[in-house]
């Protein structure tokens, strides 16, 4: 029996108010090229991340201060400082990240008890003269004073190598790890640096942006495998 709804929507077709085709365009206006991930459609906007000026507003001067204060070597440490969207970034030389995370945690001015977050970025098409295009991005959170920074360190793909933070936050633990696996930013005196999503065997770094997308054999019954996004077809 057809309900009052699908009459409705008959009788709307019959009368040119709906179209009668139900072909509908691929994921984000993507049409006739194959590609189901939507990348294709997608327009990358050009961005560049400037240093910024003081004041630097909010909180965020007060915490640069009392850094510099416990810490002396701050001006050799620091490479720039980015205030972006309300969010206060300082962007340090990776020899000096232990020691700058652990002034953070102990200093009673600062309290950054918690990190909440360690995460890997590649910026292959951004990658300077010196080939830093890894970056190693730390969110630590004062649950003393109700504050939040992010610290970032950027290595090569040559030398990606960055001191572990696990001795002074435990979180650090499987979020180093789960960068390693996916970026390939070796954490130096991590205690078990080893894969945690891909398999021991892996070869590579998933999320790196010169890593291949798709056409990865998987362990299907008939012997399927995942093809290219390229390849894929387009589902209307």
């Amino acid at each position: 029996m057809t309900s009052p709804e699908d009459r409705e929507v008959e009788l709307a077709k019959i009368e040119g108010a709906l179209p009668t085709s139900t072909e509908r365009a691929g994921m984000f206006g993507v049409t006739g090229s194959g590609d189901t991930s939507g990348f294709s459609g997608l327009q990358r906007q050009p961005w560049v991340e400037l240093p910024s000026e003081r004041p630097y507003g909010s909180y965020f001067d007060e915490v640069v201060d009392a850094l510099a204060a416990a810490y002396p070597s701050l001006d050799d440490a620091l490479l720039k400082v980015v205030v972006d969207r309300g969010e206060l970034t300082l962007h340090l030389r990776r020899e000096h990240l232990f020691a700058v995370a652990k002034t953070l945690r102990d200093d009673a001015s600062l309290r950054f008890e918690l990190l909440s977050s360690v995460s890997g970025v590649d910026y292959l098409a951004r990658e300077g003269a010196d080939g830093t295009r890894l970056h190693s991005v730390y969110h630590l959170t004062s649950m003393t004073y109700r504050r939040r920074i992010r610290l970032e360190v950027a290595v090569t793909d040559a030398d990606p190598h960055v001191p572990s933070v696990t001795p002074i936050y435990p979180t650090a633990d499987w979020q180093e790890r789960e960068t390693w696996d996916l970026f390939g930013i070796v954490y130096d005196g991590h205690p078990a640096l080893t894969r945690i999503l891909m398999p021991d065997d892996w070869e590579g770094h998933p999320q790196r942006k010169d890593y291949p997308l798709g056409g990865v054999d998987v362990e299907y019954k008939g012997g399927a495998s995942i093809p290219p996004p390229d390849e894929r077809r387009v589902y209307r």
